[in-house]
């Protein structure tokens, strides 16, 4: 994601309205009569949320191209200068551009729609009352609360912070969480990662200006895409190509031929126009706006259209374990008492866990399991609370319980919260061996207060994370009294979706924040292969090639620490692969946003599907490898369709040059052109671009099309010319050229339906029907009376027109050669 300039409050950003900011005591929000009036005065977050382009941009992209400018002037001549027939190619492009425009707006409309299904809705307090609100319904001096999770929607000032901590690495680049108290800025695009609090809009809209970075850089796109850079940088090269070649065609067949003007233009123009792959560019469009209508019907989001090619080509995909391999929910399995805390039993912990489970509104998955299993009946206040964050792995509350004694507890991770050899450890070890979640609970040892400040009666107050009490004195001393033991649930699909990866060559790693040996156990539960060698992150070197080795050689890591997750997606890619990382925590966020392609669960939190290019908004791990197909299906499906058009450009700038440099008659009308285009490429290439495809993708698409296509369509061309040859020297007299013609369009068609035929390999019953038809309508024409005539073939004699198809034959064997040679030459 683009990163942006710290925005402070005050700055010249600020609206021109004064916001007034609710008292702390009063934080009541807004009422609905303020509501109405800031309305009424425009003062709304009214920055479109999209997903995919507007229909104007998507008419636009289409229509206004460099090469339909060209065909269209082309078109244009035809229609004053030359039969019906000759100006068939413009039709075909308008076709064309109608089908790109209306696949394009269905991919839109299934984006969009999707898009508000996954849309962030903030929670704002309005009247005093608290309420989900869509993120366009937000107005100046809104009071937004947050939890962890919640990504900051606009800009604003802190009202309340209950150990509020912020994440703004997607904004300024630090990764360390910023601490807020009443007062500070907040940027949206930031997101909390620990504690609660409220903030006060100061700026929405257009106004906020990190907002608008933010929905800049996650918004629906067409570019960074190999397919469309590559497909780019060919239509470069033909440009070049073209306008030489074309004018020295253009000077043959006005200066040199001059039989007949008419005649000679529609050569011309029959010679320029099949220079142009202009359904390349449509094509490719249409496979991607398929593959998003596809993955759309799967309830998965799609927020960067080139995010399906770039998992086809991922060969490490990086998991976090909860939410993505179990389910996000847990059960409390049992309560396990320790002989650290003599004074507490199994009741007195209950009431403790209860009183923990109700200390925090925004419960995460571990401790909602809890509320669940003890609900809350002691009628304990918390006075004050340590909120948990993926980097301590604990979390703490301190209470003023029923009969007037005051107590603290920790929760948390039992290797964090106990001395390295404590005997309570074996106990765990053997519990996460079976894939149990272990939490520890702890009594303090002395106050949860880092001394900012003293409890307050209104309420809990969160001790803030940035001194040495979280690590120090908050956990010195703290006396272990009880295990609690959760069972995961794993997800039903996840063997299944792991064993595809296997069988694909992409190699998976479980990247966990839980203890290592539980994450191998959940792990080899699931069939991943080297589960059971697991490794400990907070042993992991921090050196970049010696972390890539380990990761090279293990499959399992837990203990993993948000900036740890972020450093490995980081050594992997050192080491050249193409790293897909899949989260729906905070604790995942920098992982994501570095990950060449970042996919959130949509149940995840709000700034995990901020960053994400894929969102799988039914939660199911199992559509990543539908993701992957559809993403193979492009690459691999545009790959053939390019060769096909590419081979039709060569041969198109090669047969001008010839004719410019011997002075010739052009041997084709546009209707010729056309006919061989649409029953040899633009027909095939459809169907072929649409069709199944589950080929590894793989990289240096331009290279890769133009072995083939440059020697294919060289030896097109030379057949075709040398046949064309042959057959002036043999006819003469009125009606010569036409029969010419007739041979040259003969041995380039069957030329091309060779290049066709091993384009579309491997052969199964529908390809091998598309091709025999193609040669069946080829065959309709040149037999049928009414044809002939419309499309000026007829073939005279017979030993020219076997003569064409025995240089077809000889060309065909030449183009099947080389093309396996460049299969065996280059097999990558």
């Amino acid at each position: 994601m683009t990163q942006g300039p710290y925005i402070d409050a005050g700055s010249e950003l600020d609206p021109v309205h004064p916001v007034e900011l609710p008292h702390p005591a009063r934080a009541t929000g807004l009422s609905t009569a303020e509501v109405a009036e800031r309305v009424a005065r425009g003062e709304v977050n009214d920055v479109p949320v999209r997903s995919s382009r507007s229909t104007v941009d998507i008419v636009r992209g289409n229509v206004f191209t460099r090469f339909n400018a060209i065909i269209g002037v082309l078109w244009l001549i035809m229609l004053f200068v030359a039969p019906f027939q000759d100006s068939l190619f413009g039709y075909v492009i308008i076709a064309n551009t109608g089908i790109g425009i209306i696949q394009e707006h269905r991919a839109k409309k299934t984006l969009d729609g999707l898009a508000v299904i996954g849309e962030a809705k903030p929670t704002v307090r309005r009247d005093g009352t608290a309420g989900e609100v869509s993120t366009s319904d937000l107005v100046l001096g809104d009071l937004i609360e947050l939890g962890p999770g919640d990504k900051v929607v606009v800009d604003g000032e802190t009202v309340e912070a209950d150990g509020l901590e912020i994440d703004e690495s997607l904004l300024t680049g630090e990764a360390d969480p910023v601490h807020k108290k009443p007062g500070d800025p907040m940027m949206s695009g930031s997101f909390v990662v620990a504690g609660g609090g409220a903030f006060t809009a100061t700026r929405v809209g257009r106004e906020a200006y990190a907002a608008q970075l933010a929905d800049e850089a996650s918004r629906f796109t067409l570019v960074h895409s190999e397919l469309r850079s590559g497909i780019s940088t060919i239509l470069k090269y033909v440009t070049w190509m073209m306008v030489p070649t074309a004018a020295g065609l253009i000077v043959s067949q006005l200066v040199h031929e001059r039989h007949d003007l008419k005649d000679s233009i529609a050569r011309t123009v029959g010679g320029i126009t099949p220079m142009i792959p202009e359904g390349l560019v449509l094509l490719t469009s249409i496979a991607f706006a398929i593959g998003v209508i596809r993955l759309g019907r799967k309830q998965c989001l799609v927020q960067e259209l080139p995010a399906i090619e770039g998992l086809a080509r991922v060969d490490v995909v990086c998991l976090d374990k909860t939410g993505t391999l179990t389910e996000g929910g847990m059960n409390v399995t049992g309560l396990r008492m320790l002989d650290g805390d003599g004074e507490a039993d199994e009741a007195y912990v209950r009431q403790v866990l209860g009183a923990f489970g109700a200390s925090d509104p925004r419960p995460n998955a571990s401790l909602q399991a809890i509320v669940d299993a003890y609900p809350d009946t002691s009628g304990w206040r918390c006075t004050r609370a340590l909120p948990f964050s993926s980097a301590r792995k604990y979390s703490g509350a301190a209470f003023a319980e029923g009969d007037g004694e005051t107590s603290a507890w920790l929760l948390g991770a039992p290797d964090v919260l106990l001395p390295e050899r404590d005997p309570a450890l074996q106990e765990v070890g053997r519990l996460n061996e079976e894939g149990l979640r272990v939490l520890l609970l702890a009594r303090a040892a002395g106050s949860l207060d880092d001394g900012d400040g003293r409890a307050e009666d209104d309420g809990p107050v969160r001790a803030e994370a940035d001194g040495g009490s979280d690590r120090g004195d908050v956990v010195a001393g703290a006396r272990p009294t009880a295990l609690v033991v959760l069972e995961q649930r794993l997800r039903p699909e996840a063997a299944d979706t792991l064993a595809y990866f296997a069988e694909q060559d992409v190699a998976a790693k479980v990247i966990s924040g839980d203890n290592a040996v539980s994450v191998g156990a959940v792990a080899a539960k699931l069939g991943l292969a080297g589960a059971t060698d697991t490794i400990d992150a907070r042993r992991l070197p921090t050196d970049q090639e010696e972390m890539a080795d380990s990761l090279d050689s293990h499959s399992v890591f837990g203990r993993v620490s948000p900036q740890q997750k972020r450093d490995m997606v980081a050594a992997l890619q050192s080491r050249g692969h193409t790293v897909a990382m899949t989260g729906d925590g905070v604790n995942d966020v920098l992982a994501l946003k570095d990950a060449d392609i970042g996919v959130s669960m949509g149940s995840g939190s709000e700034a995990t599907r901020a960053v994400a290019q894929i969102v799988l908004l039914n939660n199911s791990f199992a559509t990543l490898p539908s993701v992957v197909a559809e993403g193979r299906r492009v690459i691999g499906n545009v790959t053939r369709v390019a060769t096909l058009f590419l081979v039709k450009t060569v041969y198109s700038v090669l047969l001008a040059i010839l004719v410019s440099c011997f002075q010739i008659q052009y041997p084709f009308l546009p209707r010729h052109l056309t006919m061989l285009s649409t029953l040899t490429i633009g027909i095939p290439a459809f169907f072929l671009a649409l069709a199944p495809n589950k080929e590894r993708a793989k990289p240096h698409f331009v290279r890769r099309v133009l072995r083939y296509s440059v020697p294919c369509g060289i030896i097109a061309a030379v057949a075709t010319f040398v046949a064309y040859m042959i057959a002036r020297h043999y006819y003469v007299g009125s009606g010569s050229l036409d029969a010419e013609t007739s041979v040259a369009t003969l041995t380039l068609f069957l030329v091309s339906m060779w290049v066709l035929a091993i384009i579309a390999r491997p052969y199964t019953w529908w390809r091998v029907c598309l091709v025999l038809a193609m040669a069946g309508a080829f065959l309709l024409v040149m037999v049928v009376p009414a044809l002939q005539h419309f499309f000026a073939l007829k073939l005279v004699g017979a030993a020219i027109p076997w003569m064409g198809v025995g240089i077809a034959v000889v060309a065909s064997a030449g183009i099947e050669v080389v093309w396996r040679w460049v299969d065996r030459r280059y097999p990558g």
